[in-house]
């Protein structure tokens, strides 16, 4: 369990609550849908992610009003061509990636294809419906505070964050430079793989599975998502091995003010075109100009306290094992971002890379496992992912 007490949100105050939007009659999956030329993979990409010929709207109706057709594709985009990978189109999402639910009132909200009353998380909803709905059988998604875990969480799929910098950012459209990652979603590891191997070509999952996981135990999780990460790790034959680790709400806190000070940076001129914009990046961005440069640099100074004490923890176990989500997904009407990203956003403030996967659980939707390994250790997690996923079939 966690060494400091706490964990609730009174005192975060970096993210907005949305109200709920459904649009049933319209596609609310991809913003842009294109032909799939080629004998590769499906590859569904997230609308932050330059493709050739296509406007990259950010799922944001101020950024579409101001964008014109990319004039080429993001860099990490060569692989998958190079792959012949099927581009089936660009992804709906949490309008420019700033909240957890997937709620996007410009766009329509992705429908959830567990249960539609549900969210489909944020910030990369569209990709992970198009997998979960077999629209796709790889879709890229980007990662800032568990914007590829948590809709793998709520849709029932896998998701991976890689270490920090190991995909390029060249040609995405940032959030928060030193905290975005670029990763793959599918319904299973195997698919993961496939998605490392598009972003990475000659990416070698082939690594030694830990016999142990170190076992993180955080405040206000339910007790039935906890129950259930330690029967999956047993019924793959795992040892969980209780560990602790000093300053995760500190570390939460700091991601979440280095996210608004980059935020700011980055889309704080799309405040000119407010009438464009939805309520959750307007308050976001407002809430950005109140911050003080003390507060950014403390919050800065907690990160690299943060890489090294985390870091350690991780060298002495190797992974760590803990729910992707705190609560199971909630209803659309009642849905707290800040409490959604309570298990992942340090996990981004460190660098590290982390894998999402369903398991079984009581009630008509799977949990999500989060495994988390040092930087560079993407084999090692897919591995160990791949011993879970097999235990829990």
């Amino acid at each position: 369990m966690v060494s400091d007490a706490g964990g609730g949100t009174g005192d975060l105050k970096w993210y907005a609550v949305s109200g709920p939007t459904r649009t049933a009659e319209r596609d609310t999956t991809f913003i842009t849908r294109l032909d799939a030329a080629g004998d590769g993979p499906r590859l569904a990409v997230k609308d932050l992610i330059d493709v050739e010929g296509v406007v990259t709207t950010a799922g944001c109706r101020a950024v579409a009003d101001q964008g014109s057709p990319a004039s080429s594709d993001a860099p990490l985009m060569s692989g998958a061509r190079a792959a012949g990978a099927r581009i089936v189109g660009k992804t709906n999402m949490h309008e420019l990636a700033c909240s957890s639910t997937g709620i996007n009132p410009a766009f329509g909200t992705p429908i959830n294809p567990l249960d539609a009353a549900l969210i489909p998380g944020g910030s990369s909803s569209g990709s992970a419906v198009a997998v979960a709905t077999e629209e796709a059988d790889v879709a890229f998604g980007t990662d800032t505070a568990a914007s590829i875990r948590i809709p793998a969480a709520c849709c029932g799929i896998a998701g991976l964050k890689p270490t920090h910098g190991r995909i390029s950012l060249e040609g995405v459209w940032p959030l928060a430079p030193s905290l975005d990652t670029v990763g793959p979603m599918a319904r299973d590891v195997d698919g993961l793989l496939v998605g490392m191997q598009l972003l990475e070509p000659g990416f070698d999952a082939r690594a030694e599975v830990p016999d142990t996981a170190g076992r993180l135990r955080l405040p206000k999780v339910d007790p039935a998502l906890e129950q259930a990460i330690d029967s999956a790790l047993a019924a793959a034959g795992l040892h969980a091995q209780d560990v602790s680790v000093r300053g995760w709400r500190d570390a939460w806190n700091a991601g979440g003010t280095i996210l608004l000070a980059e935020m700011s940076e980055v889309d704080g001129h799309l405040l000119a075109s407010r009438d464009r914009l939805g309520d959750d990046p307007i308050a976001l961005l407002e809430m950005a100009a109140t911050l003080d440069e003390a507060s950014v640099a403390a919050a800065r100074a907690t990160g690299r306290r943060w890489r090294a004490s985390f870091g350690e923890l991780v060298r002495q176990v190797q992974v760590v094992a803990l729910p992707t989500l705190p609560c199971f997904p909630p209803r659309l009407d009642e849905a707290d971002p800040l409490q959604l990203t309570s298990l992942t956003m340090p996990v981004n403030l460190a660098g590290f890379p982390a894998v999402s996967i369903p398991i079984p659980a009581p009630g008509p939707v799977p949990a999500s496992l989060q495994i988390v390994a040092g930087p560079g250790e993407e084999a090692t997690l897919l591995a160990m992912a791949s011993v879970v996923e097999a235990a829990c079939r």
